[in-house]
C-alpha cells in the first residue's frame, strides 16, 4: 500500500466513517464527512494549483481548516499553516519565501501583506464546505486520483520556526517522515479509536502534528481547545472533562497553567489517561502536582526540535521527584539514532556520565531541510561525521544534552544558552531550576545581558529570601544581579517562553 498519510484517512474511514472525527467550538465532522469534503476541495484545488507547491492556509483551527488541510494535501500539494495575527512583516516574509501562487484565508487580510502578488481567497469564496459540495462535485472521484499518485517521498507540509532564537525558516516534512514517526508514536504511546485528544497546540507548531495524524491514524476523536481557554483555566479544566478528553499532547507551559494556579486540586477532569509533553523542561514540582491527581495516568516526556518531525526521545516518567531534580529526555524513539558529540566532533558514549555534548539526529525522521533555503539547510543538516563510509545525513540541534548512570539522556540547555561569566561556564537552565524550585514561584527565565545575570520570574516570593535559597546549592557567581518578577511569562507561538520579549524588557 502507498504509504503516506492518505492511506491513514482511506484506512479510518473504511472502519469509522460515521465516527465523529473532530469537534470544534461551532461544529463537529465525521470521518465519512472529512474524506468526502477533502476530496472535493482537492478537485477544486488540483486545476489551479501545481502538484508539490506550498499552498498556505491562514486560518484559525477548527474543522473547516482541517478538512482545507486534507484538501491540501490529497492534490498533491503541502500545507502551511500560518498564524493571521503575527506581525505584517513576518507573514510577508514566509510568503515571499515560499512563493506561493494561491492562499486561502480566514479573512480579507491583502491590507496586510501588500507586497504579495497571488491568489488570496476567503475560503467561503473559494469553496463551500458543506453537504451541498459533495452532491455537486458527485462524478468527482473519476477525475482525479486524491493522492494515489504520491510517493511517501512529497513534501506534505512547511512548518516554520518561531523565530525566538534567530530567523525563521521553514521545515520542510515529507510524507515519509510523519508516517514513519506517527507509527511508532502511536504504537509506544498505545493510542487507539476510544481516545479524545485534545489539541492544545496551534497549528503553525510541530505538536499539532501528533494530534492531527495520531487521531485520523488510530481513529480517534480530536477536540480542537481555542488558545483562548488557556487564558481561563477553570474554564480550560471544565472543557477536559465535559467532552471527556483522555490524552494531552501539550507544550510544558500550557500543562503548567493548570498546575500553578491550584486548578487541578479543586478542578481534577475524570478522564485523563495520558500527559505528554514537550517543548520546555518540566519543572518536577509542576510535575508532581500532575502526578499526584493523576497516579494512574502515563506521563511522557518527549524531546525534538521540528528539523526531526517532531521528536527523538522520550522517558516515561513515574513516580515523584525532588523539586531540584531534572526530568530525563531518556532514549530515542524506535528508529532514530540520538547521539552527543563534543566541540572536536568526538562521540560522548554512555559511560561518560554528566558530560555535554551536542544532540545530533539520524534516521528516517530527519526532515528535508528548509525550504528555498539551501544555505541554513546546509549548515545544520550535515554529513555525519563519525562515518567516513558513505553518506549518512543528520541534523545538528544546537542543544546540549549528557547521560545519567541509567544510560538516559538529559536536557542541558541551548548552546546559545551556555554563558562564560566571571571566568565560569554556565548552564542557565541551572539557575533557573533552583528558582522553579522556590516555594510559591512557578517559573522562570534567565537571560544573560551586559555580562549580568537577571532572573524573571512568575510567581510570589520574597526576593531576599529567594537569593538566601539559591546560595544554599548555587556558588556567588551563578547568583543573578537582577531579579524581576512578571504578572506572566511571555509564550511565542510554539508555547516556549518569548526570551526576545523578555530581553526587551532590559532595555
Amino acid at each position: 500500500m502507498n504509504k503516506t498519510v492518505i492511506s491513514y484517512l482511506k484506512n479510518t474511514v473504511k472502519q469509522y466513517s460515521d465516527k465523529v472525527c473532530c469537534i470544534d467550538d461551532n461544529e463537529t465532522i465525521t470521518y465519512r464527512e472529512l474524506d468526502e469534503l477533502s476530496d472535493a476541495v482537492a478537485y477544486k484545488l488540483s486545476s489551479i494549483v501545481k502538484r508539490s507547491t506550498p499552498v498556505p492556509l491562514i486560518m484559525k483551527k477548527s474543522c473547516k481548516a482541517l478538512i482545507l488541510m486534507w484538501g491540501i494535501i490529497k492534490s498533491g500539494c503541502c500545507y502551511v499553516v500560518i498564524d493571521g495575527n503575527q506581525p505584517n512583516v513576518r507573514i510577508e516574509s514566509i510568503l515571499n519565501t515560499l512563493n506561493a501562487s494561491l492562499v486561502i484565508c480566514e479573512n480579507d487580510i491583502t491590507k496586510k501583506v501588500p507586497s504579495y502578488d497571488g491568489q488570496m481567497l476567503k475560503y467561503e469564496d473559494f469553496i463551500k464546505l458543506d453537504t451541498s459540495l459533495v452532491e455537486e462535485n458527485e462524478s468527482i472521484k473519476d477525475k482525479v486520483s486524491f493522492g494515489n499518485d504520491i510517493i511517501d517521498t512529497d513534501p506534505l507540509y512547511v512548518m516554520f520556526t518561531s523565530g525566538s532564537t534567530g530567523t525563521p525558516k521553514g521545515v520542510l516534512v515529507s510524507h515519509r517522515n510523519v508516517v514513519d514517526f506517527i507509527d511508532i508514536f502511536t504504537e509506544l504511546f498505545e493510542f487507539d479509536s476510544e481516545d479524545i485528544i485534545g489539541n492544545q497546540a496551534p497549528w503553525d507548531f510541530d505538536v499539532s502534528v501528533k494530534d492531527i495524524f495520531s487521531s485520523i491514524k488510530v481513529g480517534a476523536t480530536l477536540r480542537l481547545i481555542p488558545k483562548k481557554y488557556f487564558s481561563l483555566p477553570m474554564d480550560l479544566a471544565k472543557l477536559l472533562d465535559e467532552d471527556k478528553v483522555t490524552t494531552l499532547t501539550w507544550a510544558v507551559s500550557a500543562l503548567v497553567i493548570l498546575s500553578s494556579r491550584g486548578i487541578l486540586e479543586e478542578y481534577t477532569p475524570k478522564h485523563i489517561k495520558k500527559v505528554i509533553f514537550s517543548g520546555e523542561v518540566m519543572p518536577a514540582k509542576q510535575y508532581n502536582i500532575w502526578r499526584k491527581c493523576y497516579p494512574n495516568a502515563k506521563f511522557i516526556n518527549i524531546y525534538g526540535p521540528t528539523e526531526i518531525t517532531c521528536n527523538c526521545t522520550y522517558y516515561e516518567v513515574k513516580g515523584l521527584y525532588g523539586e531540584e531534580d531534572v526530568i530525563p529526555m531518556g532514549k530515542a524513539i524506535p528508529n532514530e539514532r540520538v547521539f552527543l558529540l563534543d566541540d572536536e566532533d568526538r562521540l560522548i558514549t554512555e559511560d561518560m556520565i554528566s558530560v555535554p555534548g551536542e544532540v545530533c539526529v539520524s534516521g528516517t525522521a530527519v526532515t528535508m531541510g528548509y525550504f528555498n533555503n539551501p544555505e541554513e539547510t546546509a549548515k545544520r543538516f550535515v554529513q555525519n561525521p563519525l562515518n567516513k563510509m558513505y553518506e549518512e545525513k543528520i541534523y545538528r540541534t544546537g542543544d546540549l544534552a549528557y547521560y545519567i548512570d541509567t544510560g538516559d539522556l538529559c536536557f542541558s540547555s541551548r548552546k546559545d544558552f551556555q554563558i562564560k561569566h566571571m571566568g565560569h561556564r554556565i548552564e542557565l537552565s541551572e539557575i533557573e531550576r533552583c528558582i522553579n524550585s522556590f516555594e510559591g514561584i512557578h517559573m522562570s527565565c534567565c537571560l544573560y545581558e551586559n555580562e549580568e545575570i537577571t532572573a524573571f520570574i512568575e510567581g510570589d516570593a520574597e526576593e531576599k529570601a529567594l537569593i538566601m535559597y539559591m546560595r544554599k546549592t548555587l556558588p556567588v557567581f551563578m547568583i543573578p544581579a537582577r531579579f524581576v518578577f512578571v504578572e506572566s511569562m511571555p509564550f511565542n507561538n510554539n508555547g516556549k517562553i518569548d526570551r526576545k520579549a523578555l530581553k526587551e524588557k532590559l532595555q
